[in-house]
């Protein structure tokens, strides 16, 4: 689709549910409503003092020159000479350049304050949001919602909401003195100038719809060629070059016939403007002037000026209209975004326990049911029970979608179940205060997500105000410290976006000192060393015996000879267990157990 047709599908349209969403911006207004309060009266203040710009202009125009000009005026301004009026008019623009330096200093301050408070509320609310809420959210929407969403509320706070209420005083404080000075001339005006205008408006922004559609084919050429010049080699290889050939041409031909027609409505409405708009405007001059003439003129040559000089600035904030409007209706679908993530209900609300018992590690799982909320339909777990004492090593196998992960979901309390009971030391995940649980728990996964910063950083993302001797001590016993301290910048050392500049079982290595250091009652190892050579993972798995020690350990297993050893296996399949017992006992029934085992040893 057009990148046009886009935007016009998706802009917000003002309802009712949409406007009580958007008032929740108030409530960030709200702590600073008086300097708010003070700024919209210097708004009041400026604009009024620009309306009395073209009755002052038009005095200076319509004057004549007099001896008593020559000498400098004394007492009061009279407004009855052109210096009096001009000195007048430079008093004007200060006062009104005063006005506006405080408006939009007071505006932009409030604004400022406000948006901090929203992007702080926003990014704590999502931190703490139930991980559903992200598996129907993306990262990428979420993201602009902290981003371009609050800008587009920033422009509107600080200057589109003020100017679309000073153009709106602007036409109607114009109006009443255009009738003032003229009824006849302003009926006139009424009926030809604000309707050129608007369909001006609208002509302009179909012109620019039709250039965003153009653009978006010249994107798709760019794209084509990129495509074809890339993957040149497949392209000969597969015969393929009128295919791509042909793309590009009927993409080309397609620009081209959109930049004609473009080209069209662009004569037109230059031929618009040029007969139209400023025809209407010769129109009102032309009847102004006609009623200045004879003995008895219906308008004096002062109030003419006055006159064309706001009917130029009403024609102009008409103008505007559209398209502060526009930005409002923007603003209003970017805040009621916002509002549905600050209003939201987090974690801690759907999880309301407030249990902090001591926690030496027992797990069990009793008759457990779980579906993803998205696939209903479709049971994860079925009937689950299994028990794990306190500084056992469990491991479960099983093949992928069999339900190995989701048993650790349920664990941290990500989800909960839909039936039967998930309990640590006797107590129900639920009735623990959610922050107690995992502070007890600890996680090394497959893939490894270290944050920008440094070694030293990420590795006390496991304890925030852990000593540096406490880091150090973590690192070497989960076997990081020699690769650490071979870096220039030792522990300093960036480790670049997601760890980019780390290999995988020095990543991994780093997530097992991070694990040690939290120092947890339950460990859950993901399939910590299946993504890894033989070389790093001897030291991983042995820098994983350390952390394993003394604690519960969970572990999901892909390679299974690194789970001989382990206190118990648990076989997922389909959702259920299936079989039980020590590597040996597994072995002897000769079940899906062994059938992993053998199928593993075939492919090594």
């Amino acid at each position: 689709m057009p990148e046009g047709k886009k935007d016009e599908v998706k802009r917000p349209k003002l309802n009712k549910d949409s406007i009580r969403k958007a008032k929740g911006i108030f409530q960030y207004l709200r702590p600073y409503a008086l300097l708010y309060f003070v700024g919209w009266l210097f708004l009041v203040l400026s604009t009024t003092a620009g309306l009395i710009f073209p009755y002052l202009m038009g005095k200076l125009l319509g004057s004549t020159v007099s001896p008593s000009d020559v000498a400098a005026p004394t007492g009061l301004l009279t407004l009855t000479s052109v210096t009096s009026v001009a000195t007048a008019l430079f008093i004007l623009f200060g006062v009104q350049a005063l006005f506006s330096f405080f408006r939009v200093v007071i505006f932009n301050n409030v604004t400022e304050n406000s948006l901090r408070d929203l992007r702080n509320d926003a990014f704590s609310k999502m931190v703490f949001m139930p991980m559903d809420f992200f598996n129907t959210n993306k990262v990428g929407e979420l993201t602009s919602r902290v981003s371009s969403d609050i800008t587009q509320i920033q422009e509107t706070l600080r200057t589109t909401i003020a100017e679309f209420f000073r153009q709106i005083v602007i036409i109607v404080g114009g109006i009443s003195f255009l009738f003032f000075i003229s009824w006849k001339l302003a009926l006139i005006m009424l009926a030809t100038v604000p309707v050129m205008a608007l369909i001006a408006v609208f002509f302009g922004r179909y012109i620019r719809r039709l250039s965003k559609e153009a653009q978006n084919f010249s994107a798709n050429s760019n794209a084509i060629v990129e495509e074809a010049l890339t993957g040149i080699a497949n392209v000969k290889a597969f015969t393929n070059e009128y295919f791509n050939i042909n793309r590009f041409r009927k993409n080309t031909q397609e620009m081209r016939d959109l930049n004609v027609r473009s080209g069209v409505w662009r004569g037109l409405f230059v031929s618009f403007i040029i007969f139209c708009l400023f025809g209407a405007i010769v129109f009102i001059v032309w009847q102004g002037l006609l009623m200045t003439q004879g003995a008895h003129p219906e308008l004096s040559k002062e109030g003419f000026y006055q006159f064309v000089l706001f009917t130029i600035m009403m024609g102009a904030s008409v103008g505007s209209l559209p398209d502060l409007y526009a930005n409002i209706q923007k603003a209003i679908g970017a805040t009621e975004n916002l509002m549905d993530i600050v209003n939201g209900q987090s974690e801690l609300d759907l999880h309301p326990g407030t249990k902090k018992n001591k926690i030496t590690g027992e797990i069990e799982f009793k008759e457990v049911k779980f579906s993803y909320p998205q696939r209903n339909d479709m049971e994860v777990l079925k009937s689950v029970s299994f028990n794990i004492q306190p500084n056992q090593t469990f491991a479960i196998v099983g093949a992928s979608g069999s339900g190995k992960t989701t048993i650790t979901n349920l664990l941290l309390g990500f989800y909960k179940s839909d039936d039967g009971q998930v309990l640590v030391d006797g107590v129900s995940v639920n009735e623990y205060d959610l922050n107690h649980l995992r502070e007890n728990m600890a996680i090394v996964p497959q893939e490894v997500m270290l944050f920008s910063g440094t070694i030293q950083e990420n590795i006390r993302f496991g304890q925030t105000d852990a000593t540096d001797e406490q880091v150090v001590l973590a690192a070497q016993q989960a076997n990081a410290w020699e690769f650490i301290e071979s870096f220039p910048d030792g522990m300093q050392t960036e480790v670049g976006d997601r760890g980019i500049q780390l290999s995988g079982g020095q990543k991994q290595r780093v997530a097992i000192a991070r694990a040690l250091l939290k120092n947890p009652s339950i460990l859950i190892l993901d399939e910590a060393t299946s993504a890894l050579d033989s070389e790093s993972e001897k030291l991983v798995q042995d820098a994983l015996q350390n952390l394993m020690k003394n604690r519960t350990s969970l572990v999901i297993a892909h390679r299974l000879a690194t789970i001989r050893k382990v206190d118990k296996i648990l076989v997922m399949q389909n959702g259920a267990i299936v079989e039980t017992g020590t590597h040996q006992e597994l072995m002897q029934l000769k079940g899906n157990y062994a059938n992993l085992v053998s199928l593993q040893l075939l492919d090594n």
